[in-house]
Order: structure tokens, then C-alpha cells, then sequence
């Protein structure tokens, strides 16, 4: 033991060394620095020295055994926290719960991330081939805190920078503010956060308003608010308001959800009010060891001002995507790596801002694949890069092939 730790944990005890006169090791004599400290330690059941009236001072200890320690000091009411903090997993297999004291030693967390991304594009259609890219830098700081036992507070802040233009154009903007806690067993989310509807299938980008949910192995979750702008229908259309629900079940390898999305006048800003879209899906995803295979099916009904929107246009309502993954890079874990898969065919209406980087053709509906491959570095250190080939629903003349390629670091 080092002399500032046995002194520390003596002095947290809170009562005087002198209460003990018996010297309890006999390879610690009076006259020792740490005589004291030891001796109230001792008398106070925290230590107990190795059962051969040795005490061992010279000797390392593993951390299970500082964790024993720590467990006793806590038990007698000594502060501790840092040190609960510090050997929270091996005082967690003692069976020893610090998530309080760990909530009292660190109640304010930042955490961030910086994502480097080029993406190159290849658009063929009746206007002739358009090739271009992306090139930009988006930073993110998170910040969380715990509001008591039951309720936290999460805030993003994002800056984005376009290295594609001339000007170095970049955005900085407050794109999370939301509390998630209990209320009696209803787990409840509100604010400004990131919606995930129909595994992104149908939505993947922020909102604002609530979500609450019910159960744990059957769990059922209902949803309400109003999507955000720059959607993938358009890059000035807006989501519209939204409600929803989906009814959803664990079976330990297999996972299976149904649900409903109605989004209310979407775009109202860009057209005109009374564009509308209700959307309904079923999925589901079986994992076996490496491997997790998924599919899920979609029908859309969209309207104008509730004429449905196959009097304006001829377009397919439904549609269906299916996908494969093997593995999968852990930011924690450098050398992890992981290869995906994914095959989509989404006719017009079944989706409002789809979580692929695929050209979607603004929501006229669309079909193709995507494969990809993710390997962390080191530690929080993780690239990707994904090929992409779609065709728009519309007009099979009109695809794109495009290149994704980032590297983010976590911290």
C-alpha cells in the first residue's frame, strides 16, 4: 500500500486511531509511519492482513483485493466515492452496487466525436451524367447529466464543415436538448432527439417531441411530435407532424416489431398543406452467432388534401428491404471489424428521411444495394467505407452509384 492511500482511507473512517491500543500485525511495530492508520483499519474490520498475523505491507495487491477493501470502508459509512468510481467493475462482481456514488463522483459527463467523410457520386439520368462529391467534417460534443435517480438530461451540439465549397462554408447548430426518464413504468423520452422509426426504414433524423414506451421482452412504445427539415423528400421540405406506435418482442435471437407512422402535412412550407403519408410496416431480425439477417415489409398511403396520391401519379405503395451483417467494428476494441449488406426496393410513400447514404430520389421511391466494411483502427478510432447502387422507381433511366467513405474518433 502506498502511505497516502492507507492514511486516506484511515482518515475517511472518521474516528481516532488512539481508541485501539493492540497492535494487530506483528510485521508492523509501533514506531511505523503508517502504525496508526493500519491499527484503526484493523480494529474497524476494513483490513484483516493475510490470517497469519502478518499484515504484508510490501506485498502488491490485485485490484479485487483494494475492491474488498473499498467494499468494507463503504460498508463501516466511509466516503469513498472516487475510489468507488475507480473500482466500480470489480466491486460490481463482488456484488457491491456503486451506481449512486458514481453518479455523485461524476454527475456531468462531455463526451464527442469527429467525423471525417468523402463521398463521391455518379448520376446518370435523361440530363446526361452528373458526377460530383461531398467532402466535409462534422464535430459533435455531447453533453450529459443525471437530474436524480430516475431522469437525465442529454445535449449535441454539431458544426459542420464543407470543404467542397469555395467559401468554407459550416454550420454550427444545438441539435439535441431531451430528458429521458421514468414515470411509474413508463420509460419517457421528450425534447429534441433522434427518431428511429422502422429501424430507419421509414425515418432517421431529429425531432421534436416525445416518445413512451412499456414493457421489456414485449415492449410497447407510442410516439408523437414534429420532424425536422432538409429531409431527404427535399432539401427545404419539412416532415411534417407526426404520430405513431409500434408493438415489438425479444425472443432472445429473434426480434420482431409492427408499427404505424401517420406524418400531417409535410413540406407544408416548400408546397402547400394537405401533402399526408401513413405508413405501415412489420419486420424482423434473427441472429445467429457472427450473423444477423433482417428484413422488413412497408406500405405506404399517401394523399393530397385526402385524395390519394396514385390520382396524380402512378407509383408503387409498398416495398420491402432485407439485410446481412457479419460482425461489426467496436470503438472500444482496436482490430474488430465487421461486412454489410443491404438490398432495398421502396416505392413512393413508404419512407419520409431513410437512414441509408444511398440516393433515395427524393422520395419518388427507389431500389438497388449496398455493401460495406467497418475496422477500428485503435481505440475509438473507426473507418467505413460502403459502395452504393440504386435506380429510381420512376424511371429505371435514372440511378446512381456512389462512394461512402469516413473515419470517426470517439472521445
Amino acid at each position: 500500500m502506498k502511505k497516502s492511500l492507507v492514511l486516506a482511507m484511515a482518515m475517511a473512517l472518521g474516528v481516532t486511531a488512539s481508541a485501539y491500543a493492540a497492535n494487530p500485525f506483528s510485521d508492523v511495530p509501533a514506531g511505523h509511519w503508517a502504525y496508526d492508520s493500519i491499527n484503526k483499519l484493523a480494529a474497524a474490520g476494513v483490513i484483516e492482513g493475510y490470517g497469519d498475523t502478518t499484515f504484508g505491507g510490501d506485498k502488491l495487491m490485485t485490484r479485487y483485493e483494494m475492491a474488498q477493501i473499498v467494499a468494507k470502508a463503504m460498508a463501516k459509512g466511509a466516503n469513498v466515492d472516487k475510489l468507488a468510481a475507480e473500482f466500480a467493475d470489480e466491486l460490481d462482481n463482488l456484488g457491491v452496487r456503486v451506481a449512486n456514488l458514481e453518479k455523485k463522483a461524476d454527475n456531468v459527463k462531455v463526451t464527442g466525436e469527429v467525423r471525417y467523410k468523402y463521398m463521391s457520386k455518379d448520376v446518370d439520368g435523361e440530363n446526361g451524367n452528373d458526377s460530383n462529391h461531398e467532402n466535409d467534417l462534422r464535430s459533435r460534443i455531447w453533453v450529459t447529466g443525471q437530474v436524480n435517480d430516475d431522469w437525465s438530461y442529454t445535449g449535441m451540439i454539431e458544426n459542420t464543415q464543407d470543404f467542397d465549397n469555395n467559401n468554407g462554408d459550416e454550420d454550427t447548430s444545438f441539435q439535441r436538448a431531451y430528458v429521458e426518464g421514468k414515470i411509474g413504468g413508463l420509460n419517457v423520452t421528450a425534447g429534441r432527439y433522434n427518431a428511429f422509426f422502422a429501424n430507419g426504414n421509414i425515418y432517421d433524423a431529429r425531432v421534436d417531441g416525445a416518445e413512451v414506451s412499456y414493457g421489456d421482452k414485449v415492449k410497447v412504445t407510442g410516439f408523437a411530435g414534429k420532424a425536422s427539415d432538409g429531409l431527404t423528400l427535399g432539401d427545404d421540405w419539412e416532415g411534417g407532424n407526426y404520430a405513431g406506435g409500434e408493438l415489438s418482442a425479444n425472443f432472445d435471437k429473434l426480434n420482431v416489431a409492427a408499427g404505424y407512422v401517420n406524418f400531417k402535412d409535410i413540406a407544408e412550407d416548400a408546397i402547400t398543406e394537405g401533402l399526408d403519408d401513413a405508413i405501415w410496416y412489420v419486420g424482423a431480425d434473427y441472429t445467429m452467432g457472427d450473423v444477423n439477417l433482417s428484413a422488413m415489409y412497408l406500405k405506404g398511403d399517401a394523399s393530397f388534401k385526402d385524395v390519394d396520391l396514385d390520382k396524380f401519379v402512378d407509383y408503387d405503395d409498398d416495398g420491402w428491404t432485407a439485410g446481412l451483417t457479419y460482425k461489426g467494428a467496436e470503438a472500444t476494441e482496436a482490430g474488430s471489424w465487421g461486412l454489410f449488406a443491404n438490398y432495398y426496393d421502396l416505392g413512393m410513400g413508404t419512407y419520409v428521411a431513410h437512414t441509408t447514404d444511398a440516393n433515395v430520389f427524393k422520395g419518388t421511391g427507389f431500389k438497388g444495394y449496398g455493401v460495406g466494411a467497418n475496422y477500428t483502427f485503435a481505440k475509438n478510432i473507426v473507418g467505413t467505407v460502403v459502395y452504393y447502387d440504386t435506380e429510381s422507381k420512376l424511371d429505371s433511366k435514372v440511378d446512381d452509384q456512389r462512394v461512402w467513405a469516413d473515419l470517426t474518433f470517439t472521445f
